[in-house]
């Protein structure tokens, strides 16, 4: 999903690659080419790799996070009327 989005992204800034204004031409190239790297290298490539690394890690809070929320007061809901 989030491949497919992106996918969309990099074809509407290719579409401001072809304007003539130069400004936006350059950002169009500039972005499209970006979210095409982050797509491809970051997000299906770097990312899984990280994730199998960390292994447990990845799956939960660490230990200060769950003694922290759990060191929390609830908030009582609030009354309306």
């Amino acid at each position: 999903m989030v491949t497919s989005a992106a996918a969309v992204m990099v074809a509407v800034f290719a579409i401001f690659g072809t304007l003539t204004l130069v400004e936006l031409n350059q950002l169009g190239v500039g972005l499209a080419v970006a979210i095409a790297i982050d797509a491809t290298v970051v997000r299906i490539l770097l990312l899984p790799s990280v994730m199998v690394r960390l292994g447990r890690l990845n799956w939960g809070p660490s230990r200060l996070a769950r003694r922290r929320a759990a060191a929390a007061p609830l908030a009582a809901p609030a009354r309306l009327g």
